[in-house]
């Protein structure tokens, strides 16, 4: 059972996404950083005051703090931004290079003459119809 769990342990997915996970959230301290140090003294000196996560507003006595919220969207629009450009992207981009000079499969099934059913392409009758197919 232990040697079992070994083997899920140390296949590689697992090791990778361990190593993503990791890095991830490294990232995600980088960029939360970025925006308290620097994005967000930007847009409050704009507003006028220096702490922009102490922005809120106030209904029926309760403060709604949305300034801090601003900063996680800030992050999280970041962090999108660079997942796409930096992961998404170049590996879709990869992808069809590898995929440009592969020849597509031929098709193994036709379209009936009568229902347009599709039926093997081998066929003499249309399992849907009966009618007799056109070699």
């Amino acid at each position: 059972m232990i040697s079992n769990f070994k083997k899920f342990i140390l296949r590689g997915n697992m090791v990778d996404l361990a190593v993503a996970f990791v890095v991830g959230a490294a990232f995600n301290g980088v960029v939360q950083a970025l925006v308290k140090s620097l994005i967000t003294p930007l847009i409050a000196a704009i507003g006028g005051n220096p702490n922009f996560s102490s922005y809120y507003f106030t209904i029926n006595h309760s403060k709604f703090m949305y300034g801090t919220f601003v900063n996680s969207l800030i992050s999280f629009l970041l962090i999108a931004t660079v997942v796409f450009f930096f992961v998404v992207q170049p590996i879709n981009k990869l992808v069809s290079i590898s995929n440009r000079n592969k020849i597509p499969a031929e098709p193994t099934d036709k379209k009936c003459n009568e229902c347009l059913s599709s039926i093997p392409k081998a066929a003499s009758r249309c399992a849907f119809c009966g009618v007799k197919q056109a070699t």
